[in-house]
Parts: C-alpha cells; sequence; structure tokens
C-alpha cells in the first residue's frame, strides 16, 4: 500500500485550550462558517466522542458529496484530535482511507501552532494528484481560519 500525505501549520494567538474547545465543535461550526465546502456534518453513530461516526455532506465548492469519519482520538490533556475517514466518494475510488491527525501545540507567546497531517492510505499505486493534495491543504488552512475568525467574533458561541 503507498501513502501521500500533506501537513500544514497554523499559528494562533489564543491558548491551546481554548482552540481545542473551539475545534471539539468543529461539525457544528464548519457548516456555518464555510457551507460551500460543509453543507452538513451529523453524528450517525455513538455520543460524540471516540468511536462515533460523523457523515460530512460536502458543498459545492468540492467535487465530492459524501464521507463518514470516526473519531480515533480526543484528548483534551495533549490537545490532540485523530479521525479517520473510510467510506464516500472523497476516497475518489483509489483510497482505503485518509487519516487526520491534529495537535495544538503551545506556544512561548501565550498562543499555540494548530498542526495537521493527512495521511492518504492508497489501495494501490495510484496516488491523489499534487492538485487534488494542494486543493485540500488550502480548504483545510481556509477552514481553519474561518473557524477561528468566528470563534474570536462570537465567543459565546464557540465555547
Amino acid at each position: 500500500m503507498t501513502t501521500a500525505s500533506i501537513e500544514f501549520e497554523i499559528p494562533s494567538k489564543f491558548p491551546a485550550g481554548s482552540v481545542f474547545k473551539v475545534f471539539k465543535n468543529f461539525p457544528d461550526l464548519a457548516p456555518k462558517v464555510n457551507p460551500q465546502v460543509f453543507k452538513s456534518i451529523e453524528l450517525v453513530e455513538g455520543d460524540g466522542g471516540v468511536g462515533s461516526i460523523r457523515l460530512f455532506t460536502f458543498g459545492d465548492d468540492v467535487p465530492f458529496t459524501s464521507g463518514k469519519f470516526k473519531h480515533d482520538v480526543i484528548d483534551a490533556s495533549t490537545f490532540t484530535f485523530n479521525f479517520t475517514f473510510f467510506e464516500g466518494d472523497c476516497l475518489m475510488g483509489i483510497l482505503d482511507s485518509i487519516n487526520h491527525h491534529v495537535k495544538i501545540v503551545l506556544s512561548a507567546d501565550g498562543g499555540c501552532v494548530f498542526k495537521q497531517s493527512v495521511i492518504y492510505n492508497c489501495k494501490g499505486d495510484e496516488k491523489p494528484s499534487a492538485e487534488v493534495l494542494n486543493f485540500e491543504k488550502e480548504l483545510y488552512v481556509k477552514t481553519y481560519n474561518a473557524i477561528e475568525a468566528y470563534a474570536a467574533a462570537n465567543p459565546e458561541a464557540a465555547y
């Protein structure tokens, strides 16, 4: 099995705990702040914690319609989220799964750094194109920025 991956880091002026809390609400916030990418994110199994499964319905700006993912890790003590897409056309017919690893790291200035790596686990030798990987990386960065801006403007709604 071959893999492809993308990584990015985004510095934030907000404390790691605050960013973690906001991103714990990603399923509710993403469709509000970026509806052209996320039409809806529905809980289909579980209570929202580790092991829960969610169905993403993507918006018009994304070349996919849906994908299911499972929460693998939600750890407030290490500010870590891991989740795996395992079903849907977001796997492009060439992937077994897509693993997302998010870690929010404290920075010396009292803020933090949001770090995300995405690993595309391919069925065979075919990998997502560089164009697809760049598109997805830009989408993740734009979504992060939109959620952070929303949380800054609406602190009562974000936490």
